[in-house]
């Protein structure tokens, strides 16, 4: 899987283990330190106070001079760390905040292209839960749970511009009950936008590099105007080349915020356009016992000569390709608005009131064009055409292009009341969203005089194999009480309430055949769900003003999936009757989360090491009811529509621990490194319905258990440097673990400065960033998919070297 020697295995992993040593053996002595303060107190174990939390503060941001790497936070009863704008963009200018998590403690993040845009191939864990298993807010409007088949939400790079990111925020464990969402078994990100800048000025930057990259970006502010105002209008272009194949990255973004700031209170409106198109790309099949596999699997577009070379005359690919032969094409087009309106008022100095509305619509579509003779395909097109010449039928051409149309229009209401009640402080909040979803799937014709593009949308279907509708109502409620008990000691508790209604609908059913098990059509109906008690309980402890202590138990529930036609839906159940006793039967996941860490922050007087910035983080998750789509040819009835379970399987037992530190060297350098290890494993069997799959026992597969990143940055004159390191360990490819792939380290390089002969005249604070991915040009498994129980599991490749050179200024 990896053509690095054994000597460069070697190397690298000295260099991590290297990387590692010094930082954590700091934290270590840290943790020591602040155990030795607590003395007899060690029972008491939390807290908080205004004044101890703004010396905490002070302290923090007076240790970090100009290079901080991950902001903790010093005032939650969490695990809580942050990425901000400019952290971020230092990885990869027009980075999506999603991939710049990567550099925290516990995530591991893998995707295609160096910036995280693709979402077809998209892989996010986090403590053991995968990424739908997660809660994702944008300046509080949620953004659903960022299933690649559009249903409830939107990915935060489309949500708003890469640029315009003020922070990224990562609960890791246990989010804040106020967040609006149905997924957050494993915990929140938040992203949030920024505020526009109260002096009037533009910044245009513009990045190009490896494969024909261009992204091109502008922003102007109005700066303060009439009584409190500003604003400001940006947009990007961007465009890229797949690194294996001619697909090609791009689409335009704009956004535009308007804040009112006033004695009353705090207005904000905020609208973002996003049209992009992904080229997506086929997963590499692997099966027990393979000599070989290719390392990729590009498309044949646009060789459409090659293309049809490729097929028999009935259209069969070659037999030696086996599951991996090549599709034509392969895109997702999204089409997303995006809009919201919040304000916050300050009813006294004890009250505040937030009410925030929200609307979202998209329209999109995942177009595949590939070969009629493949995965079942032959049968479910004789339902249709019985007796007929399928290769004639479907433009001569020996493909047929295949859709997934979605649309979303979602629209929703936040409230919040914070009151301050002595030694109280009380939050109560309502999130209410109506979202309209709807899934078609069609199939056309692939001319073989007038082949279509990946970049255009098709139209005139020949089979409209199924649409579904479904309507969902989500309301939640929450309730916390902050109770300060002396200076230094900070006790929370509360509780939300999770409310789910959704029925669903198929206007358009399959054709008699053409889903899985010969049932004659999708399940329709509603199904409701309340829980009314989710509890959380923190609390927080100023050890010292360097030193504090928190732990966090709360309990949170993932909502059924709304989606029709695939995934693991009710609504994507193979008949009536299975959905029946699903409904009847079913339970949602559910998970409750133990936390406990110390965050320190000391000033060092003397010692080349002038300051240390860590946490460190204990967990234990108790996961039920785990729902999965249990299928015998997973491959075939992905394509054919219709799972024939989907059922709780049992639970899964995680304990983990993450360790974090920036040591800071003066104001010209700083390491940070983190460090996490996590074991999550299923607790249960399960039957497949013709045997018992041996689960128990088992680590989930796709989770790393070990992972260590690091970022050294170094300021010499007007230049910085960073060289940025990442180890992420074994991860098991199938539920039995039978087969698995190897580590891989990665490391990149940014170095950025200042372009003082652009600077004069209308021109200010001119500079350039270079930015290498892959430096060291590794081979190997970047991301698995994970489908089968056992035998067999897919891979994307780590995309080789590439660069980037931004320069950018502000006028």
């Amino acid at each position: 899987m990896t053509r690095t020697t054994p000597r460069a295995r070697a190397g690298a992993m000295a260099t991590c283990l290297a990387a590692l040593s010094f930082p954590m053996l700091a934290m270590a002595a840290n943790v020591a330190a602040a155990m030795a303060d607590m003395g007899d107190s060690a029972a008491l174990m939390m807290a908080d106070s205004t004044a101890a939390a703004a010396d905490f503060a002070t302290e923090a941001a007076a240790a970090v001079g100009p290079i901080t790497t991950v902001e903790i936070a010093t005032r939650k009863t969490r695990s809580s760390v942050a990425l901000g704008k400019a952290d971020m963009q230092k990885i990869l200018p027009g980075i999506n905040p999603l991939k710049a998590l990567h550099t925290l403690p516990g995530v591991s993040f893998q995707t295609a292209d160096p910036w995280g845009n693709n979402e077809q191939n998209l892989s996010l864990f986090v403590h053991g839960f995968s990424g739908q298993q997660l809660g994702y807010t944008l300046d509080g409007v949620p953004l659903g749970d960022q299933q690649y088949g559009n249903y409830n939400g939107l990915s935060p790079q489309r949500a708003v511009i890469s640029e315009n990111v003020s922070s990224v925020i990562l609960s890791s464990g246990a989010g804040d009950l106020a967040t609006a969402s149905t997924s957050n078994l494993g915990g929140t990100i938040e992203t949030f936008s920024a505020d526009p800048l109260a002096t009037r000025g533009a910044t245009v930057q513009q990045t190009v590099g490896s494969n024909h990259t261009s992204r091109s970006y502008a922003r102007f502010d109005t700066g303060s105007f009439g009584d409190g105002s500003s604003a400001y209008l940006s947009a990007i272009h961007h465009e890229a080349r797949a690194w294996d194949f001619e697909g090609r990255q791009g689409g335009n973004q704009l956004n535009a915020k308007y804040v009112n700031r006033a004695d009353a209170g705090k207005l904000t409106v905020f609208f973002n356009y996003s049209d992009k198109i992904e080229p997506n790309e086929d997963s590499t099949v692997h099966v027990a016992g393979e000599k070989s596999a290719p390392y990729t699997r590009p498309f044949l577009y646009p060789d459409f000569a090659a293309a049809l070379a490729y097929l028999s005359p009935t259209g069969a690919t070659p037999a030696a390709d086996g599951n991996n032969y090549s599709n034509y094409y392969s895109d997702a087009q999204r089409t997303d608005y995006l809009t919201y309106a919040k304000y916050e008022a300050n009813l006294s100095d004890a009250a505040t009131w937030s009410n925030q509305v929200y609307y979202h619509h998209d329209d999109g579509v995942g177009v595949v064009a590939g070969p009629i003779g493949v995965a079942g395909l032959p049968g479910l097109f004789s339902v249709y055409y019985p007796n007929q010449n399928l290769k004639q039928v479907f433009g001569n051409s020996g493909y047929a292009t295949r859709t997934t149309e979605y649309a979303i229009n979602r629209a929703g209401l936040l409230s919040t009341v914070r009151l301050e009640l002595g030694e109280h402080q009380v939050q109560a909040g309502l999130w209410l969203e109506h979202n309209r979803s709807e899934a078609y799937r069609r199939w056309y014709a692939l001319d073989v005089n007038h082949p279509s593009s990946p970049y255009d949308r098709p139209s005139n279907p020949l089979i409209t194999q199924y649409g579904s509708e479904i309507n969902n109502k989500v309301a939640q409620l929450h309730l916390q009480d902050e109770w300060r008990v002396r200076p230094d000691l900070a006790l929370q508790a509360g509780f939300k309430s999770s409310l789910q209604f959704a029925d669903g609908s198929f206007p358009v059913q399959p054709a008699k055949g053409a889903i899985a098990n010969g049932s004659p059509a999708l399940p329709v109906g509603e199904i409701i769900t309340k829980k009314w008690f989710l509890p959380q309980a923190g609390a927080r402890w100023d050890i010292s003003a360097q030193n504090q202590l928190f732990v966090n138990v709360q309990k949170n529930l993932r909502q059924f999936v709304t989606y029709g036609g695939g995934g693991a839906s009710p609504w994507s159940l193979a008949s009536q009757q299975a959905f029946d006793l699903f409904k009847a039967t079913a339970k949602p996941e559910t998970s409750v989360t133990y936390e406990a860490g110390l965050r320190s922050n000391r000033a060092l007087p003397t010692g080349p090491v002038t300051a240390i910035d860590s946490q460190i983080s204990l967990y234990h998750v108790d996961f039920k009811d785990r729902l999965l789509q249990i299928s015998p040819t997973p491959v075939l009835l992905a394509i054919i529509g219709g799972n024939p379970v989907l059922a709780n399987v049992g639970s899964v037992k995680t304990d983990g621990i993450d360790l974090s530190a920036t040591l800071h060297f003066g104001r010209g350098f700083s390491f940070y490194d983190a460090l996490s290890y996590n074991h999550s494993t299923y607790s249960d069997n399960y039957s497949n319905g013709a045997a018992i799959v041996p689960t128990a026992g088992k680590s989930v597969p796709g989770s790393p258990e070990w992972m260590n990143k690091f970022v050294a940055t170094a300021t010499v004159a007007d230049t910085e440097f960073q060289l940025m390191g990442d180890y992420v360990g074994k991860r098991y490819a199938t539920y039995t673990n039978d087969l698995s792939v190897p580590s891989y380290f990665l490391l990149g390089l940014g170095v950025s400065g200042k372009l003082p002969f652009l600077n004069g005249g209308v021109v200010k604070n001119a500079r350039y960033r270079v930015n290498v991915s892959n430096l060291l040009d590794r081979e190997g498994s970047l991301n698995v998919v994970v489908g089968a129980a056992d035998k067999t599991y897919n891979t994307f490749p780590i995309a080789p070297r590439q660069a980037f050179f931004t320069v950018m200024a502000d006028f």
